[in-house]
C-alpha cells in the first residue's frame, strides 16, 4: 500500500514508526513531517492545512490511504477533499471534527444527546462571562472554544484568576479559537484518556492512556499538550472501561451519525472518573500526542489494517486489535518558555543514539541543520518513550534516555506516572 501520513509533530512520528513495520506497506510519504519521521519513509514539504497541496500530493504518489495526525488538518476540511478525490481517508469529516474544533459545540451536542458532562456557559463578551462565573464554585474551567494546541484551558483558583483568564482568552491570545469562552463546572476525580474507532458505523476500544497537562512537577504551572503519558494506567479497570464505551463513546458515534456526520477515524475522549461514573471532560478528533506514543509502542497488531478499515467502512470484519503486556512510558522534553512563547533554536545532541531495546525517541518540535545538528523547532521538542516488562521498569529506561541528551533551556517533568507510583 502506498500510505500518505499527514502531519509533523511526536504523535506523527509514532504513528510512522508503527506504520513502517507493516508488511502492507509499499511506500510510506510524510507531510511535511519531522527530521525524526525522515529515516522512515519520504518527507515532503506540504502544510497539513495546504488541502489543495495535499490532495494532489495523495494522486501524484497514487495514494491507497491517507492518514491524517493533527486537527488543525481535520479543521482544515482535508478528509472532505481527500474522499472527495475518490481516496480512502483515515480522519474524520470536518463536520464531525467540531466535536474538537468547537468545544461549545461539543457541550451543546453532550446536553442535546444525554452524554455525561459538566455544567456549561458560553460567551463572547467579557462582562456577561465574568457575571457566568457566579452560577460556579472556584476552582473555575475557562477554556477557548476553538483550537489552542492544548493551551486554551485554564483552572482558575480564584475568582480573580477567572476573571483575568476570560479577559486573556477574550482578549486574542489564542486569536480566532478565543472568539468564545466557555466557562464549565470543574469535576472532580481522577483524569483518564480512552481511544475508539469508528468506521461511519462500526466502532470499537483502540487503548487508553494517562496524561498529565501541568507543565511542572506536582501538577503545578500552565495546562500544556501534555507533558507525558503512561499505559496501562491503573485507574483503567474493565467495568470503567465498558462504562467509557457505553456511556461515551459509541452514543457519541451514533449521535453524530445521526446528525448527517458520520465519524471515521479515531475519536479520544477524556473523561474524569467521578464517584458518580465517568463524565466527559472534551474530545480529540484525532489520536492524543502524547498518548499516541505509548499506544504505538504497546500496539501488538499491525496498525495499518486498523486504519484502512476506518476509512473504507470494514471495521466490522477485524478482531479487536492485540496489546503487548508490558508498561510504555513517554517523557516530553519541551523548550523554554513552554507553553508560553518557546526558545527555538537551542542545539540538542544525544537524541539519535542507540538507548536499547525498548527505547525510543520520537521527534516533535525539530529541525536540522545542513551539516546535521539537531535544533529545538517547537515547544515539546522530544517525546522519550520506552516500553518495559511493568511500569517502574519502563519508567526507569524513559528517564535513564532522558538523562543523556543535552538541550539547553529545556525542561521535563521528573513525576510521570506519579498516580501509578502512589497506588
Amino acid at each position: 500500500m502506498n500510505i500518505l501520513l499527514v502531519g509533523s509533530g511526536g504523535r506523527e512520528h509514532a504513528l510512522a514508526w508503527k506504520i513502517a513495520q507493516s508488511p502492507l506497506l509499499t511506500r510510506l510519504v510524510m507531510a511535511p513531517g519531522n527530521p525524526g519521521m525522515a529515516a522512515l519513509g519520504e518527507v515532503v514539504q506540504v502544510k497539513v492545512t495546504d488541502v489543495a497541496g495535499l490532495v494532489t500530493l495523495a494522486r501524484e504518489m497514487t495514494a491507497d490511504l491517507v492518514v491524517i495526525g493533527p486537527e488543525s488538518a481535520v479543521e482544515a476540511g482535508l478528509a472532505d477533499a481527500i474522499v472527495a478525490a475518490g481516496i480512502p481517508c483515515f480522519g474524520p469529516s470536518q463536520a464531525a471534527g467540531q466535536l474538537e474544533s468547537s468545544k461549545a459545540f461539543t457541550k451543546a451536542f453532550a446536553e442535546r444527546h444525554g452524554l455525561p458532562t459538566g455544567a456549561y456557559v458560553v460567551c463572547d463578551e467579557a462582562p456577561a462571562a465574568k457575571a457566568a462565573l457566579d452560577r460556579f464554585s472556584p476552582p473555575y474551567v475557562i477554556k477557548a472554544d476553538g483550537l489552542a494546541a492544548g493551551k486554551g484551558v485554564v483552572i482558575a483558583q480564584t475568582r480573580d484568576e477567572a476573571e483575568a483568564a476570560i479577559d486573556d482568552t477574550l482578549g486574542g491570545r489564542f486569536g480566532a479559537a478565543g472568539a468564545r469562552v466557555v466557562i464549565e463546572e470543574f469535576l472532580e476525580g481522577e483524569i483518564g484518556s480512552l481511544f475508539a474507532l469508528c468506521d461511519g458505523t462500526t466502532s470499537m476500544v483502540f487503548g487508553h492512556a494517562q496524561d498529565h497537562k501541568r507543565a511542572y512537577d506536582g501538577e503545578k504551572g500552565p495546562n500544556t499538550g501534555g507533558m507525558g503519558t503512561y499505559a496501562p494506567a491503573p485507574l483503567f479497570t474493565d467495568e470503567l472501561v465498558d462504562r467509557v464505551r457505553k456511556e461515551l463513546a459509541e452514543p457519541t458515534f451514533a449521535a453524530i451519525a445521526a446528525e448527517g456526520a458520520p465519524y471515521r477515524g479515531v475519536l479520544f475522549v477524556e473523561f474524569m472518573a467521578t464517584r458518580g461514573g465517568p463524565r466527559l471532560v472534551e474530545f480529540n478528533v484525532r489520536f492524543g500526542d502524547p498518548e499516541c506514543q505509548v499506544l504505538m509502542l504497546r500496539l501488538e497488531s499491525d496498525l495499518v489494517p486498523y486504519l484502512t478499515a476506518c476509512a473504507r467502512g470494514e471495521l466490522d470484519k477485524l478482531p479487536p486489535p492485540v496489546w503487548r503486556n508490558e508498561a510504555a512510558v513517554c517523557v516530553v522534553m519541551a523548550a523554554e518558555g513552554y507553553p508560553g512563547a518557546p526558545v527555538a533554536g537551542a542545539a540538542i545532541t544525544g537524541a539519535d543514539q542507540g538507548f536499547g531495546d525498548g527505547v525510543v525517541v520520537f521527534h516533535a518540535g525539530t529541525s536540522k541543520d545542513a551539516d546535521g545538528t539537531l535544533r529545538v523547532a517547537g515547544g515539546r521538542a522530544l517525546n522519550v518513550c520506552a516500553i518495559g516488562a511493568d511500569f517502574p521498569a519502563a519508567r526507569q529506561a524513559a528517564y535513564a534516555a532522558v538523562d543523556q541528551i543535552r538541550m539547553p533551556g529545556g525542561f521535563y517533568r521528573s513525576d510521570i506516572g506519579w498516580r501509578a507510583l502512589n497506588r
